[in-house]
């Protein structure tokens, strides 16, 4: 082809990269791999093979971890851990910046290496995959040297064990490995079976770093090594990238056994574009969007929602573009779009694409040809699908982009959030107003604004929903791997006494039985039974509405329909919890009297606190803000804390008027609706203060109150749809429950494992740690400029 010839048909010509360099690395380990172990590489055994999606060829030959492996590598992360915490962070943080120029030093045998073992263009791996994995040690590295000032109070969590997919394999370890070692932390990493060559190599700049032993340990193998890693005794900290089926096997696997979970799940992510987009523009992010990576990506905007007037024309221009990206050999650094990782995960995109075309969606697939050799699956567009559809609802995670309209900006919201999951979104707008109108609205851990696949070490990434909970990079990330340093001192708490059976004596006064307290109203218990309250001596000072089944339905529907309590102002609702402040204030006396009837002890202090409480998380209503994150855009992104939802909470008996409002404060205080359980044995304090909130503005179903059995109310609540998050802070025996019931949503939950606080104590019981919960962060991305 002349010179003109080529101009003539911008064909690009072939610009392959070597992988001479990658194969005589692979060659001089005599393509065995063993595990990496307390600083060193064990012999290799149980080998297994990874292949070349490009080519089908095999390179390598790895270890497949049993029991006995992941038993080595956590004995030698739990005897690391002390003394690599107890460096402190400055010389942590050496060690981390060591490690990001040694990647930045190898990064060119990296890219290579991530591309022949994983089938994504080279071009990918050189210009975001490594460049990325060496920003998060740096970034990390800076967290580690400012850890003692900046989370003052807090502590390593102890042992992580951390599993990683192949999608973006050396990628995910830096998002794990990065923040976990900056806080203290030591590691135990299973790397995906399709994808371990990075994770090896990168074991390697361990040894070079001069990485104490111990503190990273690498065991390859399949599902079953990584089950072995996450139900391991003497793992503190488990974080998973995956899938959601994963995940909820992860987290039953983890239930009750008090370790910290990050899941970072999958998504159907809504590609959103209103007739003022610039449509070249946004087809331009739509082809970054879902054939990045082959579509195989967590956050692919898989789901195009288009509004209705520019559907043809943008879906002409889709196709165009479509038949003009090239498919091929990964090592070509012209190539668009490379291999599927495995036939197995090339074989379930083709059978979704078959089930949507059944369904009657219209299959379009671009035009290029695809290598007869490895696993290739052409780029597709499905289009005239319908919502309900199971390609409109199943993650597909290929090159498969479906297609649908919509009319009003209203109905795009709503068809974005007609998901389970909520990982990311792009909205595509030239109207600033309309893009930071809808952001807000739509239920994803990331938002960007004409743009899309944006990611930084500053800016936490995570989800909503089923794309799981925690957060990886950014503040948000490091908290994910610290823990209260008070939580070691805690004792057990209370157990209940009381049960729905026990006998009432005679009362001192006229009968009054305290009803729940539901949609802002006192309502009588579904079931028509209730419960004694008896005082220290076993004498019954009240009786309290027995809750059931129903009555949790019936709270957890107020609440859902108090929606707007999330758009009202943070002034407003601190001026709310002010007036509530107000009004316990002026019957503190009697408040003190009904805790000392049911105690026996004295309790003005608590009644005081208590309303000390209120007037804190009312001054926090409008203050607990946000962020700027500080990225490598000309833009910014814009962290907001926003509402989780619907939480339930099942508070202590230890202080049950005080740990009441400790809890339910900072849930409404932020925008989120409660149904509360109090405490089992000590309830007249929370069902009298249902008459303050009466006289007190509080909207009806914010705050909801019901009493009775509160582990079987507990499970109810925890296996309940509409509940967003749980917080356990009652009976041990239920802990392990509340988490098993919680993979129904994967709900949020946070549980204190049958220990008690001190509710005076401010440290343990009141600010940031309380607020954190009660909020999750949605990173909005805003590019800027012509």
């Amino acid at each position: 082809m002349t010179v003109l010839e080529a101009f003539k048909s911008m064909d690009y010509g072939l610009a392959p990269e070597s992988d001479a360099e990658a194969l005589a690395w692979i060659a001089g380990r005599n393509a065995k791999f063993g595990h990496f172990i307390n600083g060193e590489f064990t012999e290799p055994r149980k080998l297994f093979q990874t292949c070349n999606p490009a080519t089908a060829k095999v390179l390598a030959q790895v270890s497949a971890g049993a029991k006995k492996d992941v038993d080595a590598a956590v004995e030698a992360a739990n005897a690391a851990q002390p003394s690599w915490e107890a460096m402190g962070g400055s010389a942590r943080s050496r060690y981390l910046y060591a490690l990001a120029r040694l990647v930045q030093k190898n990064s060119r045998l990296l890219s290579v290496l991530e591309t022949l073992d994983n089938g994504k263009s080279i071009r990918e791996t050189r210009d975001i995959d490594i460049p990325l994995v060496a920003r998060h040690f740096y970034y990390h590295a800076g967290w580690a040297r400012l850890l003692k000032s900046e989370f003052p109070g807090y502590e390593a969590a102890g042992v992580a064990g951390q599993i990683i997919p192949w999608n973006f394999p050396l990628l995910m370890l830096a998002w794990k490995v990065a923040p976990a070692l900056a806080a203290g932390n030591t590691v135990v990493l299973k790397p995906a079976e399709y994808t371990p060559l990075t994770s090896l190599c990168f074991a390697e700049i361990c040894q070079q770093a001069g990485l104490p032993k111990g503190v990273v340990n690498i065991v390859t193998g399949a599902g079953d090594t990584g089950a072995l890693v996450a139900g391991h005794k003497k793992i503190d900290k488990v974080a998973f990238t995956g899938s959601s089926t994963v995940g909820r096997i992860i987290r039953q696997q983890t239930a009750g056994k008090g370790k910290k979970l990050t899941l970072e799940l999958g998504g159907k992510s809504p590609f959103i574009v209103f007739e003022d987009a610039d449509i070249d523009g946004a087809v331009e992010g739509l082809v970054d969007a879902i054939w990045f990576n082959q579509g195989q990506v967590c956050c692919a905007g898989s789901r195009l929602l288009m509004q209705e007037s520019i559907a043809e024309q943008m879906l002409q221009k889709i196709k165009v573009r479509m038949d003009k990206l090239r498919v091929g050999n990964p090592m070509d650094k012209s190539i668009d779009m490379g291999a599927i990782v495995d036939p197995v995960q090339k074989q379930r995109i083709a059978e979704l694409v078959d089930v949507g075309v059944k369904e009657g969606a219209e299959i379009y697939q671009c035009a290029a040809s695809l290598p007869t050799d490895g696993c290739y699956y052409p780029p597709t567009l499905l289009s005239s699908v319908e919502p309900a559809m199971r390609v409109a609802q199943e993650e597909i995670f290929g090159p498969v982009l479906v297609a649908m309209t919509f009319r009003t900006p209203a109905e795009a919201v709503e068809l974005a959030n007609n998901t389970r999951y909520g990982l990311a979104a792009s909205v595509w707008t030239e109207n600033i107003n309309l893009s930071l109108d809808i952001a807000p609205q739509v239920k994803a851990g990331i938002v960007w604004i004409n743009s899309t696949n944006l990611f930084d070490a500053a800016a936490g990434f995570g989800g909503y929903r089923e794309s799981g909970y925690g957060r990886e990079g950014g503040r948000e990330g490091m908290f994910e791997y610290l823990k209260p340093s008070f939580l070691k001192t805690l004792t057990a708490a209370k157990p209940s006494k009381t049960s729905a059976f026990t006998k009432v004596s005679a009362p001192n006064s006229v009968d009054r039985t305290r009803k729940l307290y539901v949609g802002g109203k006192q309502a009588r218990p579904d079931g028509g039974y209730d419960r004694a309250v008896l005082d220290p001596s076993g004498k019954t000072v009240g009786q309290v509405g027995e809750g059931n089944r129903k009555d949790i339905r019936n709270a957890v529907e107020a609440a859902s329909n108090a929606k707007s309590w999330a758009t009202t102002t943070g002034h407003a609702r601190a001026q709310i919890l002010y007036y509530i402040a107000e009004n316990l204030s002026a019957r503190a006396s009697e408040f003190a009297a009904t805790l000392k009837s049911m105690t026996g002890d004295s309790h003005t202090k608590e009644v005081d606190t208590s309303i000390d409480r209120l007037f804190c998380y009312g001054a926090w209503a409008d203050k607990f803000d946000g962020a700027v994150h500080q990225v490598p855009i000309r833009g910014v992104a814009l962290a907001m804390n926003e509402p989780i939802g619907v939480i339930g909470i099942a508070c202590p008996n230890e202080a049950p008027l005080l740990s009441f409002i400790s809890l339910v404060a900072p849930a409404i205080a932020l925008g989120n609706r409660v149904v509360a359980l109090p405490s089992q044995d000590h309830p007249l304090a929370a069902t009298d203060f249902y008459q303050v909130l009466e006289t007190s503005d509080l909207p009806g179903g914010v705050l909801n109150i019901v009493t009775g059995d509160q582990d079987l109310l507990t499970k109810t609540l925890s296996e309940h749809a509409g509940v967003d998050a749980l917080w356990h802070f009652g009976s041990a025996n239920s802990a392990e429950a509340v988490e098993l019931a919680s993979i129904i949503n994967l709900k949020q939950t946070w549980v204190a494992g049958g220990k008690a606080r001190n509710w005076f104590d401010e440290a343990q019981s009141e600010g940031r740690e309380f607020l954190r919960h009660a909020s999750q962060v949605k990173n909005i991305w805003v590019p800027y400029g012509e």
